[in-house]
């Protein structure tokens, strides 16, 4: 808000966002010097609220870390025991042996986890090294200092609907670092304004999502595996859109139940959730989950993109960590290692950049090691697999993405460097060329309505305040993306957050019901005339999730 007088605080390095590569920056920054003033901001209302993921953890990560992080008590006591995957038919399904796949892809030696456990302990971690964490604290704007970013404004609450400042209005506060990390996770709304600002996807491929959706169940303790990871393909989706399912037996006999969707799928009127919630009626999955019961729901996007569409993530004053700059390994499904590699790449930078008298410059040395370390050969390796995916389907890519995932695992490629042509949201075909699809009705057991399953996401937003998700030109979902694409936001979104309205005699609404919003960031990324722009709503608000 112009002309608004808000306090300031001056820190070494500001993090925005309490993820695994912000509080690894974090760690390492003091682990270095200890007299470093670092400050961690998290939209959350505590550590790990905003966390979800699958998730099988590379330890790799933490090793680099914490070396000694079993005998600190890290929550990673899981082993993976079992590794399948499956082809699914709508009926039965057919066990793909694990031999022919590169090593690359075994899980042996990796762990299921909550994240959000594992990061509320890092957060302890870094407390116990003097890192300062405020929760709740969402950061709405950047700050600059001519060219470069300074830093951010956090804290702001109390604005009425219109944006106004309302009675109780509290302006936040600026917080200025001599470097500015943004680990926002996916798509996060500052991450996408320095993106714009310093053009910093010239040269690179476009990024690409999908989106993930996790149940947790409790199941019958007969049924449990401790252990036991489980990948599918194949049925619900066919030919519609990629994409899997998860199942990781973890402790308490519990298990993740997850389901990703690529965001490159060209039908209009597919709805992601319903896909996940139709595949848990397959008999393999229907079995497990009988007689269990479901204690929570999430949804996250995915960055799927790979090495090739890393953008440039140095810029005048800050850097992307982690899911800000898309560092996810498409077909291990893991990117909670690579994130905290690049937090701890980050944080030497900055001490040496420190060290040597500089600040608000562009942290170059970071941006090498992303590329040319642990991070860069990691996803080097595998750079292929999406694009071969999106261009020719499901079993060609299988064969040769395995074959391309083995040269490249022996030094070479075939296939060079292969590009992934549109954005997702480009993606989406016109209503007129595509058909409606019928989808089952809940049965309230084992599959559930959006609203119903929100409800176990925890989420929840002050209404008095402006919705946070925008519009660009709130004449285009009614004028544009109706006629044009049956205004696909009411299925795309996991949440239920938009409807169109429509009443005898009157026109078409478009209603958003941003009450229900988990922070996906589906809508911001998906939306073929790109009108929805996600901006953080005010700190504390969104889903509250215990051990995703």
């Amino acid at each position: 808000m112009t002309g608004m007088t808000r306090e300031t605080m001056e820190y070494d390095v500001v993090i925005v966002g309490a993820g695994p590569a912000g509080l690894s920056a974090a760690i390492r920054l003091k682990q270095l010097d200890a007299d470093l003033n670092v400050v961690v901001l998290e939209k959350g209302s505590e550590v790990g609220a905003h966390i979800l993921s699958g998730a099988v953890l590379d330890p790799c990560g933490l090793d680099a870390l914490i070396p000694d992080w079993k005998d600190r008590g890290a929550p990673v006591t899981v082993p993976v025991r079992r590794d399948n995957f499956y082809m699914l038919g709508e009926a039965g399904q057919i066990r793909v042996p694990n031999w022919p796949m590169p090593p690359l892809m075994n899980n042996h030696g990796n762990y299921i986890v909550s994240m959000a456990n594992v990061c509320r302990w890092m957060a302890e971690q870094a407390e116990g090294l003097g890192v300062e964490i405020f929760p709740g604290m969402a950061c709405s704007e950047l700050v600059y200092d001519g060219a470069r970013v300074k830093g951010v404004v956090a804290g702001e609450f109390g604005k009425n609907p219109d944006g106004t400042p309302g009675d109780g209005y509290e302006p936040g506060m600026e917080l200025h670092g001599k470097y500015v990390f943004l680990s926002e996770g996916v798509r996060g709304s500052l991450s996408k304004e320095v993106m714009a600002k310093y053009d910093l996807s010239k040269g690179h491929e476009p990024q690409k999502f999908g989106l993930g959706m996790k149940e947790i169940w409790e199941i019958d303790p007969e049924k449990h595996r401790e252990g036991t990871v489980t990948h599918t393909m194949g049925w619900p989706l066919g030919g519609n859109a990629g994409g899997g399912s998860f199942i990781y037996h973890l402790d308490n006999n519990q298990v993740y139940v997850g389901f990703v969707v690529h965001l490159n799928y060209a039908n209009p009127y597919l709805s992601p959730y319903q896909e996940f919630q139709r595949f848990k009626h397959h008999p393999m999955v229907a079995e497990l989950l009988k007689g269990g019961k479901r204690v929570a729901y999430g949804a996250r996007a995915i960055s799927e993109g790979g090495y090739q569409s890393i953008p440039k993530v140095v810029f005048p004053g800050g850097a992307l960590l982690g899911c800000s700059a898309g560092l996810v390994n498409v077909p291990r499904i893991k990117g909670n290692h690579n994130a905290m590699l690049s937090g701890k790449a980050a944080a030497e930078a900055a001490f040496d950049a420190i060290t040597a008298g500089r600040e608000g410059d562009e942290l170059t040395a970071y941006e090498t090691d992303l590329r040319e370390g642990p991070v860069g050969r990691d996803l080097w390796k595998v750079r292929n697999v999406k694009p071969m995916w999106s261009r020719w389907g499901l079993l060609p890519s299988l064969k040769l993405g395995g074959l391309d995932m083995w040269t490249n695992t022996l030094g070479f490629s075939l296939f060079g460097t292969m590009g992934h042509g549109k954005t997702d949201a480009a993606a989406t075909g016109e209503a007129k060329d595509h058909s409606p699809i019928d989808y089952p009705k809940p049965d309230g057991k084992i599959s559930f309505d959006r609203l119903t399953n929100v409800a176990f996401s925890f989420t929840n937003h002050e209404e008095s305040q402006p919705a946070h998700l925008t519009l660009k030109d709130a004449s285009v979902p009614i004028g544009v993306n109706l006629p044009k694409y049956a205004e696909p936001a009411q299925r795309y979104c996991p949440a239920g957050v938009y409807e169109v309205v429509e009443e005898e005699g009157k026109d078409p609404r478009f209603v958003i019901n941003f009450q229900n919003c988990v922070h996906c960031k589906t809508c911001d990324i998906k939306d073929p005339s790109q009108n929805i722009h996600w901006v953080t709503p005010q700190g504390g608000d969104g889903p509250n999730y215990p051990n995703m």
